[in-house]
């Protein structure tokens, strides 16, 4: 399941499924952005990275551009692409459109995309995350509290 998104603030059924999937042993990876146009919903979507990196789930950052996609894809075989983030905001108050494509032609398109991206990405490790400055886990929290509005 590699998922990538602008912004990464999941409400709590998005994060279940995708730390539930990771427990079976699903392939999670989540490519998010390292920029941001929107410095409250970035520190709010990293609030929740160590919680998906414990479960197991792969977080890399793209390096080298601001990431606007939205794209999602299932085991090679059901993808999305369209205008919904993984925020609060996207999912309950605003016009959001995404495609479905069911097939393995366009799945592996977009998995050579998605291989693309991360070479111009940095992962995240747990050990290294965890050792993050105070004063950003301490953002990430504030931020965390205003996630619904965001």
């Amino acid at each position: 399941m590699f998922l990538t998104n602008a912004y990464f603030v999941p409400d709590p059924q998005l994060l279940d499924v995708l730390k539930q999937a990771a427990a079976r042993g699903v392939d999670v990876r989540l490519l998010l952005s390292s920029k941001t146009d929107s410095d409250l919903v970035f520190q709010a979507g990293r609030s929740y990275y160590t919680e998906v990196l414990e479960a197991g789930i792969r977080v890399y950052e793209r390096q080298k551009a601001v990431l606007h996609a939205k794209t999602a894809l299932i085991e090679s075989v059901w993808s999305t692409v369209g205008s919904t983030n993984l925020d609060w905001r996207s999912f309950l108050h605003n016009a959001e459109l995404n495609a479905v494509v069911l097939g393995a032609d366009f799945g592996n398109q977009m998995h050579a995309m998605f291989e693309r991206d991360l070479e111009d990405s940095r992962e995240l490790l747990l050990e290294e995350w965890e050792q993050r400055p105070l004063t950003l886990g301490l953002k990430e929290m504030l931020a965390r509290i205003w996630q619904y509005w965001l």
